[in-house]
């Protein structure tokens, strides 16, 4: 691989780590279920969309890369509106927020209805 593939693909390689990292740290170091499930889906939807970028360009093959990048884009559009459905669903059942939310958006919306 030539130093014109193998920088960037570093580049991408470190910030898709460091995405998953803080994803990680996230899900083990948050009050309660909503704000862990926000890192996952937007910090993990980054990292993991780096990382499948960057396999794609190192592959240095064309259909390689173009799964990447259909994997890419899977990954960006459903990882965060599946992430607010279970949220929501979460919400509904019961679970409760930490001590440290300011405000409930989704309980005075159900006070409208």
């Amino acid at each position: 691989m030539s130093w014109i593939f193998a920088i960037p693909v570093a580049f991408l390689l470190v910030g898709g780590a460091l995405f998953s990292l803080t994803a990680a740290i996230g899900i083990n170091r948050f009050p309660d279920l909503y704000t862990r499930m926000h890192a996952a889906s937007k910090a993990g939807t980054v990292g993991s969309g780096l990382l499948l970028l960057a396999v794609g360009i190192a592959s240095l093959e064309l259909a390689v890369f173009a799964r990447s990048l259909a994997g890419f884009f899977f990954v960006v559009l459903t990882a965060p509106v599946s992430a607010h459905l279970l949220a929501k669903a979460a919400h509904q059942v019961g679970y409760r927020l930490s001590a440290t939310t300011v405000s409930d958006e989704l309980k005075a919306d159900r006070k409208l209805k």
